[in-house]
């Protein structure tokens, strides 16, 4: 199996010299770039489309979350897990919103952050534990299934796919209507769906008009 391709983003580099060398460590995992501030990360990313992106959130030229929503918006299958030094709620949010898939404090423990990579590379969504306990009193507190806090980490693109989709629209007609490509249309579809653990068309339209997407008829 391939090692999991790594991308670093953070304005220190003495941050990211650090984390290539426990990154390189690892027997699955390669370091592919890195970059020191967000407009150049968007740019190289597009070029090696890693399997993760470790990025921070205050840098020079564009922060953390406006490169983070660029890269998702460009290369839906890149991962984004968020390292930062901010264990300010709203910055999670913030970050959830534009796609990204994990959020990691950099005063976690090394062990701790690479089972945070393999998680977010394998489809999942990593939190900070202190983190996920606001998270989830805030989510989870109400009679709802937890397919609500996973839907918190939709990009705006991925809601505008499902939501299409749920309308009854092909990837075909999605596509034409966001001018997008059908694979990349299928790519944010899938990302979509596994975010919020559904399988199913069906499932998918329940879920949207449970959550005020849609009207019933």
């Amino acid at each position: 199996m391939a090692p999991i391709s790594v991308f670093l983003v953070d304005d220190h580099m003495v941050v990211r010299a650090g984390l290539k060398m426990l990154i390189s460590a690892q027997n699955d995992m390669v370091v592919v770039g890195e970059a020191g501030d967000g407009e150049t990360a968007w740019q190289a990313v597009q070029d090696c489309v890693p399997d993760v992106v470790i990025m921070d959130i205050s840098m020079p030229t564009m922060n953390g979350i406006h490169a983070t929503e660029r890269i998702i918006q460009a290369c839906p299958t890149v991962r984004v897990l968020v390292l930062s030094v901010h264990d300010d709620t709203s910055y999670l949010r913030q970050m959830l919103t534009v796609g990204a898939a994990g959020y990691i404090l950099k005063h976690t423990a090394a062990d701790a952050l690479i089972q945070a990579i393999r998680i977010v590379a394998a489809g999942g969504l990593y939190l900070e534990p202190a983190l996920a306990e606001y998270v989830v009193s805030r989510y989870v507190r109400r009679p709802v299934a937890i397919t609500e806090l996973l839907g918190a980490a939709l990009s705006d693109r991925e809601r505008e796919v499902v939501l299409r989709v749920a309308q009854g629209h092909s990837n075909r007609e999605i596509a034409a209507q966001l001018s997008l490509s059908v694979k990349t249309v299928e790519t944010y579809r899938a990302r979509a769906l596994e975010k919020l653990g559904l399988t199913s068309r069906a499932a998918l339209v329940r879920y949207a008009l449970e959550h005020g997407w849609l009207q019933a008829a």
